[in-house]
């Protein structure tokens, strides 16, 4: 297996789809192409067709998905300010990839997902792209967790757009703007890592009192309680992190003795009740769970990215050819304070493995072997020779 990353910065969006489809190209060394990645920049919204077009002049591929977001990564770049597109290109793959498009239709019941149906009995890698105005990707997930355990999906919400009907999918021929767009990847395995920045404070509780997304008690006292015992025994510096950053980490294996990086959830702390010490979070819970509260800023963002790296290097089952970063838009720059924070990480700590990949609005990632969407978070799909 082969993979090259070609990125163009040319104002032009055909030309740039096909400079940058010829630069991937040339770096799989005349290898017939698998599968294509396309990723354009926001500046290229309304010129998606042209870009779409660029590449297929350069390159017959049988296989793409890629969207419009607003910011894309190539190798050590994250190009956040500036027109740019990027195509990632494999080939080799053991098995032909699968593109499809996904719908949600909304009925008096709720919903269906129409135009595709997950096998069954495989359970393949998948990547996804879904339009998060109009495809809920937690709904897709949920089902597959329930109902096809193993199968795994990575990917990122679309960022390319601020209202319905704004965004830009690619599929194979064709342009979309709305629903989600994917590919099964069968035979082939993508090690996931997936950074969620936080860092734990207190010890880990278990919710001994839970209604939905509200814990009434943590090892039968008020979490609210805990909470400021928590922080009063802070230094001075992370008091303040609790201000703006404090998040919740739920462990999605109770079987863990020790559940350390990787092995949380993350969610938001929506809400606490002072009066009755109960908190809300961003996820439902049941009694028996074990939760650590959680802080989330810059450091500690690069601290778990960096320590994410190097645990999936040292676990690889073989020499890395690739891989597909999905980043939050609210890291880059805004997060860290300087650029291509994350990409620059992973080409240190990977041996500068070819990289592509967007700026998402919610990224898709495994956490203790369940599909998850998660929020700030870097979640990246390695492959392996």
């Amino acid at each position: 297996m082969r993979i090259g990353v070609g990125l163009s910065t040319a104002p032009g969006a055909r030309q740039a789809g096909a400079q940058a489809a010829a630069n991937a190209r040339d770096q799989i060394a005349g290898e017939t192409p698998s599968l294509a990645v396309l990723l354009a920049s926001r500046a290229h919204t309304d010129e998606a067709a042209a870009v779409l077009a660029g590449v297929h002049h350069s390159v017959q591929v049988p296989a793409l998905i890629g969207c419009v977001a607003q910011a894309i990564v190539a190798g050590r770049r994250e190009i956040e300010d500036e027109p740019a597109v990027a195509v990632w290109l494999a080939s080799g793959l053991p098995a032909a990839a699968e593109t499809f498009q996904l719908d949600f239709l909304r009925t008096a019941a709720g919903g269906l997902l129409a135009g595709y149906r997950f096998d069954t009995a495989a359970r393949d890698f998948h990547l996804l792209l879904p339009d998060p105005f109009s495809f809920p990707a937690d709904i897709l997930l949920e089902h597959l967790n329930t109902d096809l355990p193993g199968t795994t999906v990575m990917g990122g919400l679309v960022s390319g757009a601020q209202r319905p009907g704004g965004c830009r999918l690619f599929h194979d021929h064709e342009v979309v703007t709305s629903g989600a767009v994917g590919v099964r990847l069968p035979g082939l395995r993508g090690v996931p890592i997936v950074s969620q920045g936080c860092r734990p404070i207190g010890s880990p509780y278990i919710v001994t009192g839970a209604r939905g997304a509200r814990i009434t008690e943590l090892g039968s006292r008020p979490p609210f309680e805990r909470l400021r015992e928590i922080v009063e025994a802070l230094p001075p510096d992370q008091q303040e992190l609790v201000t703006h950053g404090l998040q919740i980490g739920v462990v999605v294996d109770e079987h863990l003795s020790a559940p350390g990086q990787g092995d949380f959830l993350i969610r938001g702390l929506l809400g606490a009740d002072p009066s009755s010490g109960a908190i809300e979070i961003g996820e439902i819970v049941e009694v028996g769970t074990t939760v650590q509260f959680q802080v989330r800023d810059a450091a500690g963002a690069d601290e778990d990215l960096r320590a994410a790296l190097l645990h999936a290097g040292s676990d690889l089952p073989g020499r890395p050819a690739g891989a597909l970063l999905f980043t939050c838009n609210g890291r880059g720059r805004r997060m860290f304070g300087v650029a291509n924070h994350d990409a620059t990480a992973i080409e240190d700590a990977l041996d500068g493995i070819p990289l592509a990949g967007f700026f998402a609005a919610g990224e898709i990632g495994p956490i203790a072997g369940r599909n998850a969407l998660h929020g700030f978070t870097a979640s990246m799909a390695v492959f392996v020779e």
